[in-house]
């Protein structure tokens, strides 16, 4: 299967408060990663120190940085119609949709998983299940954390280890055989004026 794995970074952990200030990702072919895609983004706001603090980037560092409207488009172009992969993947979706929402750009099409859901569904008995954690068990060679190129690279390591796990029982398991695995719902960045639509009025009524 091939994928792209991806990862943020970001101002705090509230999508409607806070913004996105890294975006990178990974292409994987036949579990090989090729090429990069790797952004710091302005969010117009400060950086609070205590984010600073966990991934290391300053106002300094994204001060001639892109807008997130600018970024989007070229995340997308990057990432076609591939599935995507993150780790508590929710969290960046959230981000990502959110700002997909507010500037009506463009987003990646594929469809989102998350190897926190599948490594706890396929991988059961670990003393807890963080991006960190699971590199060291399946021996993913590794440097920095918090920095979203890097884990998006170790998360496409981590996916195609559960993926090849995955296939000893179910040798034609795709992407979405993987979501019903989870037991979740499809995760897809909205892509039109009637999905932000329809996103607006779940919001507002749960």
């Amino acid at each position: 299967m091939d994928f792209v794995a991806f990862d943020t970074e970001t101002t705090g952990i509230s999508p409607h408060r806070d913004a996105v200030i890294e975006i990178g990702a990974v292409r994987f072919s036949d579990g090989i990663p090729g090429e990069s895609f790797s952004e710091l983004i302005d969010p117009g706001r400060p950086i609070p120190r205590g984010a600073t603090r966990i991934h290391g980037i300053t106002d300094e560092m994204v001060s001639s940085s892109p807008q997130i409207g600018e970024v989007l488009p070229r995340f997308a172009e990057f990432c076609g119609d591939l599935p995507l992969v993150a780790h508590n993947a929710r969290f960046d979706f959230k981000f990502i949709n959110a700002a997909v929402r507010r500037l009506a750009c463009a987003a990646p099409t594929g469809l989102v998983l998350d190897t926190l859901t599948l490594s706890r569904k396929l991988w059961p008995g670990l003393p807890n299940y963080q991006l960190g954690t699971l590199v060291r068990v399946f021996q993913v060679p590794c440097g920095r954390f918090h920095r979203a190129a890097e884990d998006a690279l170790y998360c496409g390591h981590v996916f195609q280890i559960l993926l090849e796990r995955c296939r000893i029982n179910w040798p034609d398991m795709d992407a979405d055989g993987l979501v019903k695995i989870c037991g979740r719902r499809k995760m897809r960045f909205m892509q039109s004026a009637e999905d932000r639509a329809a996103t607006w009025f779940a919001d507002f009524f749960n």
